[in-house]
């Protein structure tokens, strides 16, 4: 069990890699983040800057972002959701709640669907919505992905894209293409606490009608599970929307854990 009133920073080792952590230890309750598809935990700053210290705050960068590792192969959804564990056994953490923002969003969701006696609670940032992409074929996203394949590694360093090929970019595109088109009945299913924190108009991949649509999906979710609801529909397209609408965010986290929300609250 680690120390919770110290903070840490480290690797975590895994299988051919390991994951760069941040723990900012404490005794409150324990968030654990999880990134947008390519994206690193930095993104995080400013929601852990507005919750502060009555939280315990985890982030990590997932296999081959930001400051972990490369790893053989692209992982796969799957291991995304099981590195969850690890890191939670790494930091001796055992009942979170889970944030998570676009593809981590979805990964949040079936990690607790999988565990609903360890998991809190769980924020969807715009993300984990039950879509059918039918104008996203399989061929078109790796296209998309060879297209940009010599802006990776710059795109890496942004923190908007992974240290991998263009090949293992494209399919973990399709990959979750697939997995959010099966995602309802993981969503009927879930017997914890959610709130989702939905974006307005479009995104770097997707128009603002193709975005809208997808989270349209949501409603009749809401309908089936009392389980599940919106906290805020903020203003802030999907890429922008952790940075400019953190507030939100912590919100719907205070939300969860019983704590009074913000006095600059956004408008749902």
């Amino acid at each position: 069990m680690s120390n919770i009133n110290s903070s840490w920073t480290g690797m975590v080792p895994i299988d051919d890699t390991a994951l760069a952590v941040t723990d900012t230890g404490g005794p409150g309750h324990p968030v654990i983040y999880l990134n947008g598809q390519f994206a690193s935990q930095a993104y995080w700053r400013q929601v852990i800057a507005e919750l502060g210290s009555d939280y315990r705050h985890i982030t990590y960068d997932m296999r081959a972002r930001g400051r972990s590792k490369r790893s053989a192969a692209a992982a796969s959804f799957e291991t995304h959701v099981r590195d969850i564990d690890t890191v939670l056994a790494a930091r001796g953490v055992d009942r979170p709640l889970v944030v998570g923002w676009s593809y981590g969003a979805a990964v949040a969701v079936h990690w607790a669907a999988r565990n609903p006696d360890r998991a809190l609670g769980v924020v969807p940032v715009d993300g984990a919505y039950p879509h059918d992409y039918p104008d996203a074929p399989p061929e078109q996203v790796r296209q998309f992905w060879s297209r940009m394949r010599l802006l990776l590694p710059v795109l890496a360093r942004l923190g908007m894209a992974a240290k991998m090929s263009a090949e293992q970019h494209a399919q973990s595109n399709i990959e979750l293409i697939e997995i959010s088109a099966a995602l309802g009945p993981i969503l009927d299913g879930v017997t914890v606490p959610v709130r989702y924190v939905v974006a307005t108009g479009a995104n770097l991949g997707g128009g603002h009608d193709e975005m809208e649509s997808a989270r349209a999906t949501l409603t009749p979710v809401l309908a089936r599970n009392p389980n599940i609801k919106v906290s805020a529909k903020v203003a802030s397209n999907h890429s922008k929307i952790v940075r400019k609408d953190f507030r939100a965010i912590a919100d719907a986290v205070r939300e969860l854990t019983g704590a009074p929300r913000s006095r600059g609250r956004q408008s749902r």
